[in-house]
């Protein structure tokens, strides 16, 4: 069986405090979907603040001095905001994996249209660096295309595009969670961080 699932990166500051956040390795993934509990949301957003916690330049006003209003400075204020990850492609037949590579973004899951509807070809981050190839009516997708030996994963075309549309209504549902959720835990932000993490995510519909 073969699915996809988008997956975001965890970044995890020491002793982050500012509100509950679930248990997770750093630099793991964290499969977004709807039937994420509170404190997996909680970490989801601390990791898409995370990302984009720089300093201010180009005109943005001056970081607050509070610990929460300067930790969402960033995603609060920044127009191109970054999220990490991508899809994630599981083949349990097989028992291989291809995850997106460092500094592959969310929104750069479009990509797979190239796949589907353009070139036939596309990529995704690198250490490692997963390669998507249309050929004829099937993919191939390489784990780690810097690797002789690297496992690959094919699939339909048809099937492929399936679970693309799945991955994104999975994606959709974890941004409906994130308004209730900014509403308990940070209700003076709750709209502007559910907006934001909607651009970080390239949910359309959310912002």
């Amino acid at each position: 069986m073969i699915d996809i699932q988008p997956v975001l990166e965890i970044r995890a500051p020491d002793g982050f405090a500012l509100w509950p956040a679930a248990g997770a390795e750093p630099y793991g993934f964290l499969q977004l979907s709807g039937d994420l509990c509170p404190a997996e949301v909680g970490t989801a957003v601390m990791s898409i603040a995370a990302c984009n916690d720089c300093e201010p330049d180009d005109g943005r006003p001056p970081r607050p001095a509070d610990p929460l209003g300067a930790f969402l400075h960033g995603l609060l204020t920044m127009d191109d905001l970054f999220a990490s990850g991508g899809l994630r492609v599981t083949d349990t037949v097989h028992g291989r994996t291809l995850l997106p590579g460092c500094c592959n973004a969310m929104d750069e899951r479009s990509d797979w249209a190239e796949v589907v509807h353009g070139s036939g070809r596309a990529s995704f981050g690198h250490d490692p660096s997963p390669l998507a190839e249309r050929l004829g009516d099937r993919v191939r997708l390489t784990v780690d295309s810097d690797r002789d030996d690297s496992p690959v994963i094919e699939l339909p075309v048809v099937r492929l595009r399936h679970l693309l549309a799945r991955a994104e209504r999975a994606l959709t549902d974890f941004t409906h969670l994130v308004g209730p959720w900014a509403a308990r835990h940070v209700p003076d932000h709750a709209a502007a961080i559910t907006a934001a993490v909607a651009r970080a995510l390239a949910v359309q519909g959310n912002a």
